[in-house]
C-alpha cells in the first residue's frame, strides 16, 4: 500500500454521510497527478488538459460539454429531484520554470506570445485541484443512492490571467447548461499543513485591479530644467501621494492595498523625457472601495499635473484594465458554516481551522456576483508537508509561497484529504 493509500483509508471515513471506500482507486489518482504536474498548460493554452478532465468525466457517465470559454469543460450528471451542486476547478500552469527538484518536475518549455522561451509550472496547485475534482466526481458518482440532484463538474481556463470565468459566464455557463444552487471549490495553500483544511466565511480574497498611469509632461534638456515640466519629478509625487489613499483617505477598518510595481521613463542622462508609466496593483475587499481607490488615483494624479502646471490635455491618463478585473470572494456566511461541519464530518474536526483572509485574488468570486447571486464557498486545502511546516514555524523560517518556481505541495496528504473534504461538502449541500 502507498503512502497515499494509507492516507485516503485513514481520511475517509464520512459517518454522517457515506463511507469513502477508493482504495482501489488510489493508483489511477496518483497517476493523474503525476501526469498533470508533468504536463502543465498556460492560460487559454489547456487543450490537453481540457480534453484529460473531459473524457474522465465521460467515463464517468457525466454529459460533457468542452471548449467553454476557451478549453472549459462542463460535466453534468443528474440524479432525481434535487439542488444543482457546482463544483469548480481551475486547469491553467504558470509561466515559471520548476526548481523543485522533485523526481517529477515538469520539464515544459513553450514559446509565449511576447516569442520568449518560458517554463511551465503548476506552481499554483491546479494539479491538485483537478485530481482532487475528479476524484471527487468519481465518489460522488459511486454514492449515487446518498444524494438527489445535479451534480455540475467545472473545469474553468485562465483563472491565472483573471479571465477564464468571464469567458465561461459570457458563454452562458448559468443560463445553457444548468444554473446552480450551491457553488463551492478548493484551493491549495502554502501555509497550511497537508492534511487540513481552513475556512474563512464573508471575505476570504481580494479583488485585483490593474491599473497603469501614463505622466505626461514637457520634456527637453537636462541642463535646462527650468524650460521644461519633468514628467519623472511628476511621477515621483504621485507615487508618494498614493500611498495617503489607504492610510489617510479610507476607514483603517477596511483592507486596502495600493502598490506600484512598475516605473519606466526616460531615455538617457541628460534628456528630460515627455512621459512616464506606472503600473499598480489595487486590492480590496469591499467593492465602495476599489470604486474609492480609483477615484482617488484619478483626482490626485490630475491635481499633481495641475500644481505642475500643465494643462489639462496634459494630466495623466488612468488606464483600469476592466478586463483584467475580478472582484473580491465572498463565501455565502450560510452555506459556508454547512461546507465547514461536513468538512469536519469527513477529516475530524481538529483538522479544520479558522483562517484569516488574504489580500490574494481568484476569479472564483465571479460566480458569486451574476445576477442571481448564487452562494459560493472556497475552501483552502493544507499543502505543505507537516513536518517541513513544523520545522519552519520552530525555525521562524519561510516557506516557499504559491507561484514559487520550488512550491511542491505534499500531494500525498493532499489529495486525500481534498477528495474526502469536497466530497462530504457536496453531499451536505445536496442534503438541503
Amino acid at each position: 500500500m502507498t503512502m497515499l493509500s494509507a492516507t485516503l483509508l485513514a481520511t475517509s471515513a464520512l459517518p454522517s454521510y457515506a463511507k469513502i471506500n477508493v482504495a482501489e482507486r488510489l493508483p489511477e489518482l496518483e497517476k493523474i497527478y503525476l501526469d498533470l504536474h508533468q504536463s502543465p498548460e498556460l492560460s487559454f493554452n489547456e487543450k490537453e488538459t481540457s480534453q484529460k478532465i473531459a473524457k474522465h468525466l465521460t467515463k464517468l457517465g457525466f454529459e460533457v460539454t468542452d471548449n467553454v470559454g476557451g478549453y472549459g469543460v462542463v460535466g453534468l450528471l443528474k440524479n432525481g429531484q434535487g439542488p444543482t451542486v457546482m463544483i469548480r476547478t481551475d486547469t491553467d500552469g504558470l509561466p515559471i520554470i520548476e526548481q523543485t527538484g522533485v523526481p517529477y518536475a515538469s520539464q515544459v518549455r513553450v514559446t509565449n506570445k511576447e516569442g520568449i522561451q518560458v517554463g511551465v509550472m503548476h506552481g499554483c496547485g491546479h494539479d491538485i485541484h483537478m485530481t482532487s475534482f475528479l476524484g471527487t466526481a468519481e465518489h460522488l458518482v459511486a454514492n449515487k443512492d446518498k444524494w438527489q440532484g445535479t451534480l455540475m463538474m467545472v473545469a474553468q481556463p485562465a483563472e491565472e490571467v483573471g479571465a477564464g470565468a468571464k469567458a465561461m459566464l459570457k458563454e452562458g455557463l448559468f443560463s445553457n447548461f444548468a444554473k446552480p444552487d450551491h457553488i463551492i471549490a478548493l484551493h491549495v495553500s502554502a501555509s497550511v499543513p497537508a492534511g487540513k483544511v481552513a475556512l474563512k466565511p464573508e471575505y476570504t480574497m481580494a479583488s485585483v485591479d490593474s491599473v497603469d498611469i501614463i505622466v505626461k509632461g514637457k520634456g527637453g534638456h537636462g541642463a535646462y530644467p527650468h524650460t521644461t515640466i519633468d514628467p519623472v519629478v511628476i511621477a515621483s509625487r504621485v507615487v508618494l501621494a498614493l500611498q495617503t489613499i489607504t492610510s489617510r483617505e479610507l476607514s483603517p477598518l477596511e483592507p486596502s492595498v495600493v502598490t506600484v510595481g512598475s516605473i519606466h521613463g526616460g531615455s538617457k542622462h541628460n534628456v528630460i523625457s515627455n512621459e512616464v508609466k506606472l503600473q499598480l496593483t489595487l486590492r480590496s475587499y469591499n467593492p465602495a472601495v476599489r470604486e474609492q481607490q480609483i477615484a482617488a488615483i484619478k483626482r490626485i494624479t490630475a491635481g499633481i499635473a495641475a500644481s505642475a502646471g500643465l494643462e489639462e490635455s496634459l494630466f495623466p491618463e488612468v488606464i483600469v484594465h476592466e478586463g483584467e478585473s475580478i472582484p473580491s470572494t465572498y463565501n455565502n456566511p450560510q452555506q459556508t458554516a454547512r461546507v465547514t461541519e461536513a468538512i469536519k464530518s469527513a477529516i475530524g474536526g481538529d483538522n479544520v481551522e479558522l483562517t484569516a483572509p488574504v489580500m490574494a485574488g481568484e476569479d472564483f468570486g465571479l460566480f458569486g456576483r451574476t445576477e442571481e447571486k448564487l452562494p459560493i464557498t472556497l475552501f483552502w486545502l493544507g499543502g505543505v508537508n507537516p513536518q517541513n511546516y513544523a520545522e519552519a514555524m520552530k525555525n521562524n523560517t519561510q516557506l516557499p509561497s504559491l507561484h514559487s518556481s520550488k512550491f511542491a505541495p505534499d500531494y500525498q496528504k493532499a489529495i486525500p484529504t481534498g477528495v474526502s473534504a469536497m466530497s462530504n461538502a457536496a453531499l451536505a449541500l445536496f442534503r438541503k
